[in-house]
């Protein structure tokens, strides 16, 4: 054989055997959101993957909904840790879910690595304003003082029992020492037309499905649940004005099966990050009233166990649980 045939004979089956090592590194990345197509999570999922297409390659977008999330997320927790699936890990996953249900499909501290943090989405305390306007309510202070003086006349609505919107209210009775009446509905959709009608008094309820009927004036909005004040809604006091500390909004971001290698790992945070930091992002995220939180893993990790502390004392306080 003469050195030009060796050399393709070489070239050629240094191809042969390179090629399944590139076919594996071609391969899709499947990105599983717990939740039905259609709501921010799932809008925000499918902005990132489109944004990350440049650096990791086609990445699909898979909805498991059901059992408050838990099906995708287990999922994500039993898949190969390769880097070849992940998923979104959202307050109700990997911070309530633990404490609400007596049993879990998967563990929400061992079972998952960290990426990072994607947004953060804040609650809002509204009144109908009618409801608001006749008891003359038009803040914190004001609603605090006149549940004092009406104990237990004062009911609010929320999702359901375990649901963001009673963990939030729970909290706010413990916090500002009043009772009121708690009323679950079957979704939040319910719980908000409950509110708008003047069925119950109050709600918390998350920003972005309040907006349009606090902009139409239908809605009182007393204060915003982040400890500072949001820009999605000037002008409106957060509750930890009033109640020191006060805090409990709504959050989501990446998470890989635990084993996932840390070089992997650091990749994938790099080229999300990237994203979420990109303007079109921001600006993609603001119509869902949504702040990019970019975050290392570390930083993210250290945020849901410090959610899941803060939930598991809600929890056992309402009393809700799913069997």
């Amino acid at each position: 054989m003469n050195c030009k045939k060796l050399l393709l004979t070489t070239l050629t089956l240094a191809a042969c055997l390179s090629a399944p090592l590139v076919h594996a590194q071609a391969k899709p990345i499947r990105l599983i959101v717990p939740y039905a197509a259609g709501g921010p999570l799932d809008v925000t999922a499918r902005a990132l993957a489109a944004a990350v297409k440049d650096s990791l390659g086609t990445v699909i977008v898979e909805n498991r909904p059901g059992a408050g999330g838990n099906i995708g997320a287990d999922a994500v927790a039993k898949a190969a840790p390769d880097g070849l699936t992940i998923g979104i890990a959202a307050t109700a996953t990997h911070a309530v879910n633990p404490w609400l249900y007596s049993k879990m499909p998967y563990n929400a501290t061992t079972d998952f690595a960290p990426i990072t943090q994607m947004v953060r989405v804040p609650n809002v305390l509204v009144m109908n304003a009618e409801t608001a306007q006749r008891l003359k309510i038009s803040s914190v202070p004001e609603l605090i003082a006149y549940a004092k003086v009406n104990p237990a006349k004062l009911n609010y609505a929320s999702g359901g029992n375990g649901s963001a919107g009673h963990l939030a209210g729970e909290m706010f009775k413990r916090d500002a020492g009043i009772f009121a009446v708690h009323i679950p509905y079957n979704g939040g959709a319910p719980a908000q037309l409950a509110l708008l009608s003047g069925q119950v008094d109050f709600n918390f309820d998350n920003l972005a499905t309040a907006a349009p009927n606090i902009r139409s004036g239908k809605l009182k909005a007393l204060a915003v649940t982040t400890l500072a004040h949001s820009s999605a809604l000037p002008g409106v006091p957060p509750v930890a004005d009033t109640l020191k500390g006060f805090a409990i909004d709504t959050w989501w971001g990446l998470v890989a099966p635990a084993a996932t290698p840390k070089d992997v790992l650091v990749r994938l945070n790099q080229a999300f990050v990237a994203a979420l930091n990109a303007p079109e992002t921001k600006t993609r995220f603001a119509t869902l009233l949504a702040e990019p939180v970019p975050s290392t893993p570390e930083e993210f990790g250290t945020l849901m166990k410090n959610e899941r502390a803060k939930y598991e004392a809600l929890v056992k306080a309402s009393g809700a649980r799913v069997d």
